[in-house]
């Protein structure tokens, strides 16, 4: 599978990763953030997908998820319904950064990686339809990805499996790199080299089945935590653009670096591109690659 699986190309995803960072904030970094989604934009047209604009207001002001979808095959199908029996399967990651930090690992990492899963599966003839989202204004608590998925469940969409991609670039792989919340730290690694995949009890299928395929990719670590209801006796899981899908009924996981219990650079102005580890990334997308393909 691995072999004759399509490939992604590490090249593209630090070409990506060169528009994406830098501070994209709206309280300070409101043009550069204009500049990211222009970019992603035009990236998703240039890989044949359709593009729309999914405007929401936020404090009397107006921003913009930017949403790409496939055509499956082998006709396409009524917008966010699915081909009848199949259901959406959606990537997401969020384009925003907080105040004062470039935001290389949160979350260009992230969009940079979706970019390029997008790349690579806009050439692949799919069953479903899939859904490629960059959602706005995650650090205000997960504005835009919760205005989309309210949208989705009041169009009545069926989602087969959403996948946020929140902070894929860091590794250490020094003992005792890995910090977990509290009661973790002895069922997983010290050393801060794997991917995380995180779902609640009703996506626990969907973790088993996309952790099984991002296995395959080889030298590629994967982690998984299954945890009760949605999430709220653990809040740390619960802090990127999955958790309004949750909260809703659909199946979807996090797919993470773990974020702050292993980047030392997690919300500052160090969180630059010298900082993320490439190949690692490189791995991480391949692995999303086969887990949609996969589902």
């Amino acid at each position: 599978m691995i072999a004759t699986s399509p490939r992604v190309d590490p090249a593209a995803l630090r070409s990506n990763l060169k528009q994406i960072i830098g501070e994209r904030s709206p309280l300070s970094g409101r043009n550069h953030l204009a500049a990211v989604e222009a970019h992603v934009e035009r990236e998703f047209r240039s890989y044949g997908l359709r593009v729309e604009s999914d405007a929401f207001s936020h404090w009397g002001a107006s921003y913009r998820n930017v949403i790409a979808r496939t055509a499956p095959h082998p006709h396409p199908s009524p917008i966010g319904r699915g081909k009848e029996g199949e259901g959406l399967i959606i990537i997401g990651a969020h384009l925003d950064s907080v105040e004062g930090s470039p935001g290389a690992d949160d979350n260009a990492s992230g969009v940079a990686v979706l970019l390029e899963a997008a790349r690579v599966l806009a050439r692949s003839r799919l069953r479903a339809e899939v859904l490629f989202c960059t959602f706005n204004l995650e650090e205000f608590n997960m504005i835009g990805s919760t205005h989309f998925a309210r949208k989705l469940k009041a169009q009545r969409a069926k989602v087969k499996a959403m996948i946020s991609l929140e902070m894929v670039g860091f590794t250490d792989k020094r003992p005792d790199s890995q910090k977990y919340p509290p009661g973790l730290r002895w069922f997983y690694p010290n050393r801060a080299d794997f991917i995380g995949i995180i779902g609640n009890w009703r996506s626990s299928a969907l973790v088993r089945q996309c952790a099984w395929r991002m296995r395959r990719v080889p030298q590629l670590p994967v982690e998984t935590l299954t945890v009760l209801g949605n999430g709220f006796l653990l809040p740390q899981v619960r802090l990127s653009d999955h958790a309004p899908f949750w909260d809703l009924g659909y199946p979807a996981l996090l797919v993470t670096d773990t974020a702050f219990f292993r980047n030392p650079h997690y919300h500052a102005a160090s969180d630059t591109l010298p900082t993320l580890d490439l190949d690692f990334m490189a791995k991480v997308c391949q692995g999303v690659v086969l887990a949609v393909l996969g589902l």
